[in-house]
């Protein structure tokens, strides 16, 4: 897997989080990178996401977490670029009252297809969103949903760890959705 851009949400995910723990075990993964991680602006983001796709050898995949996700659906409206796939985890609700107000340019999310292969991984007690907002989501935007169960926003005070279930999620999405051999 030499071609991943992690996309960390809001506050760039600490040390002690999923993404930043593969990163450090994978050195091959490229974290993009806004200008500010705390102040998240829509149109800075996806010109960072932008700069690392283009940038990337070859058609990467996107490994992102939180509003993250909701960037990629942004960005996939408005570039052309081509991505191989997207691991989408813990989409949060922009309509939910525990949405960041310092997010709150990421609202109005483009609920049309991704027009590449996605999958959303969503908790079942996540305190950003509900488990009918990541269906409804995976419907909208044409991705495959799977649900972990209770693992909350899936991020450092989930207590996941290094995530090894999402690793083996993100590998299956891979060989499943994403590099299929053709029939």
């Amino acid at each position: 897997m030499e071609n991943v851009v992690v996309l960390p949400g809001i506050g760039g995910s600490g040390e002690a989080h999923w993404q930043s723990l593969w990163e450090r075990r994978r050195p091959q993964l490229r974290r993009f990178q806004p200008a500010s991680w705390d102040r998240p602006m829509l149109d800075d983001w996806v010109s960072a996401l932008d700069r690392a796709v283009a940038s990337s050898p070859a058609p990467p995949v996107l490994v992102a977490h939180s509003l993250a996700c909701l960037l990629v659906a942004h960005w996939s409206a408005l570039s052309q670029r081509e991505i191989a796939g997207a691991f989408l985890v813990a989409v949060p609700d922009p309509q939910s009252s525990s949405f960041p107000p310092e997010a709150a340019g990421f609202g109005g999310v483009p609920e049309g297809a991704l027009r590449f292969p996605s999958l959303i991984v969503a908790s079942t007690s996540d305190p950003f969103s509900t488990i009918d907002c990541a269906r409804l989501r995976a419907r909208q935007w044409g991705s495959r949903l799977v649900e972990v169960g209770p693992l909350g926003h899936i991020n450092a005070s989930s207590g996941v760890g290094e995530w090894p279930e999402g690793w083996s999620l993100l590998q299956e999405f891979l060989a499943r959705d994403v590099y299929r051999p053709p029939q």
